[in-house]
């Protein structure tokens, strides 16, 4: 049994995680939740939050011996977390997410990628301090493959995304390379490019290296076949 605490991405919130807990407790393991600053039900007022606040968040729900599992965006404070509490974290699990580069943001980083098919979602506030997305698009870019309540669902539980910790250089230290670390592709993602999350695992070791045919959402989408890689990573 592994403890195993989930770390959404980006206007997510812990409730995205809703079909995987089950999956994995099913596996016998222990699956926690956590809302970063302003998402999920944390008060915390958006213009306050930070990509340290973000980080302290992950930091704060750890366990003494924790899997993290990281989506998208979630993938900076899951790294800048391990850098500061290496010891505490037994793996981290990439899920279509973000490898920070030292001296680069989030922003930063999606702008190496060859493609930027999540632009069109993206719907940004007048002050330019967050960001939603357009439900026009919100289906095809995250959802395209999940059941059909899903994006229902979804829309209901979206908040806005602060822009601060995402256009913020991470600054890290060789700590987190402590932690071994595993990285799962989605084939399909119409998010991040799949090509450019082969490219951020490029320093991996080949066996740490999975993939999964589904869209960026792989927790709606296929939560048994997550939660199965996720079982098999721990195992290996």
């Amino acid at each position: 049994m592994a403890d195993v605490l989930l770390v959404h991405g980006s206007c997510h919130g812990a409730w995205c995680w809703r079909d995987l807990v089950p999956a994995l407790q099913a596996r016998g393991h222990a699956p926690r939740t956590m809302n970063m600053p302003s998402h999920g039900g944390d008060p915390t007022p958006i213009a306050d939050v930070t990509l340290e606040s973000c980080t302290r968040s992950v930091v704060d729900a750890l366990g003494e011996d924790t899997v993290v599992v990281a989506h998208s965006w979630g993938g900076f404070p899951a790294t800048l977390a391990a850098d500061i509490a290496p010891r505490r974290i037994r793996r981290l699990i990439y899920v279509c997410a973000y490898v920070p580069r030292e001296g680069l943001s989030l922003v930063d980083m999606r702008k190496l990628a060859p493609r930027q098919p999540i632009l069109k979602a993206l719907n940004r506030a007048a002050d330019g301090k967050s960001y939603t997305t357009h439900p026009e698009h919100t289906r095809e870019v995250f959802y395209q493959d999940c059941p059909d309540d899903t994006l229902g669902y979804a829309l209901a539980h979206l908040t806005p995304q602060a822009t601060l910790p995402q256009t913020t250089p991470a600054h890290l230290t060789r700590a987190h390379t402590m932690v071994p670390r595993s990285y799962i592709r989605c084939l399909y993602d119409n998010a991040i490019p799949t090509e450019f999350q082969a490219e951020m695992a490029d320093d991996f070791p080949v066996k740490d290296v999975y993939q999964m045919a589904t869209g960026h959402s792989p927790f709606f989408a296929d939560p048994e076949g997550l939660a199965e890689l996720i079982d098999l990573i721990l195992k290996d």
